[in-house]
């Protein structure tokens, strides 16, 4: 069994779960170590990482929290956290039978998959803020994701999004200066292109890899970057690296109808991701960081 921190330990112990038996690794992640901890109670998961900024697991955690909201998704409940560690609930993976249209599979109350995630994403965008940002900076993956509170969505998108993570590629050497010109140009004109949205609650980071299914076929979400933002912008990170189907949209619609031509608008809102992306992993992303500027300029 690898060395596992301390205060784990304590805590499985304090709080009746015993020893633990054993540590399996898990695969699917990038960033971080995770494991399943064996124990008298039960399994627990538990995310580590020595290299971690001393707040990120705290973060994650403060994330967590915010969005555990009534009809909202499932989200694993926190038990424990550390300068280099997570400890959660496990919850068990199911299979996702219900990603076919019309497959009637899904939670509990039978509805399918797709569906009751729609309807749970709109439960949770229907928590708003009158301002943009949240209450501490956090982390889109190891990025610093700046949360700064504003009262104008425009303002936040374009300064705490948008150009910080452009300017922070220009730094590194990822984006040349024409580039970045280019997308300092196209800030002004968002009031134009992004129709007026309150500040909800999102995920921040919903791309599928942070999307789990648990034993009964629910939605499960994982690895926030919670912040109050446009919900059209958590709903476009579903959709680039492949898209919900249309029943996803229609049931979100059925509780929280969106302004027509929100998926046209997608390209804007995952400029944040791309460039991300084009931070954390190189060139590769540079190309579809063009075309959409080209689009718009």
């Amino acid at each position: 069994m690898d060395i596992l921190p301390p205060p784990v330990l304590d805590f499985c112990l304090t709080h009746g779960y015993g020893p633990i038996r054993r540590a399996v690794p898990l695969g699917g992640g990038c960033i971080n170590n995770a494991s399943r901890l064996d124990t008298d109670k039960g399994p627990l998961f538990l995310k580590t990482n020595s290299q971690a900024p001393p707040d990120m697991f705290e973060r994650e955690a403060e994330g967590l929290a915010a969005l555990t909201v009534p009809g909202g998704p499932r989200l694993p409940k926190v038990l424990a956290v550390g300068q280099d560690f997570i400890l959660q609930e496990f919850i068990a993976p199911g299979p996702r039978r219900g990603d076919g249209e019309g497959n009637r599979w899904g939670d509990r109350k039978g509805r399918p998959y797709w569906e009751t995630l729609g309807l749970q994403m709109a439960a949770l965008h229907n928590v708003t803020s009158p301002r943009f940002g949240f209450t501490h900076d956090n982390y889109l993956g190891p990025t610093p994701q700046i949360n700064d509170w504003e009262e104008d969505g425009y303002t936040f998108f374009a300064k705490q999004r948008l150009r910080y993570q452009a300017e922070l590629a220009h730094r590194n050497g990822l984006l040349d200066s024409s580039d970045l010109q280019s997308l300092i140009s196209l800030l002004p004109h968002l009031p134009s292109l992004l129709p007026p949205q309150p500040a909800s609650i999102l995920h921040g980071d919903l791309w599928s890899g942070n999307l789990h299914t648990d034993t009964q076929g629910g939605p499960v979400l994982i690895d926030p970057a919670a912040y109050y933002g446009w919900a059209e912008a958590d709903l476009a990170m579903m959709a680039l690296f492949g898209s919900p189907p249309d029943s996803f949209f229609r049931a979100y619609e059925s509780v929280r109808p969106l302004t027509p031509g929100y998926r046209d608008r997608f390209d804007l809102y995952n400029l944040y991701h791309l460039l991300n992306h084009l931070n954390l992993f190189g060139q590769s992303y540079l190309g579809p960081i063009r075309a959409i500027l080209r689009r718009y300029n």
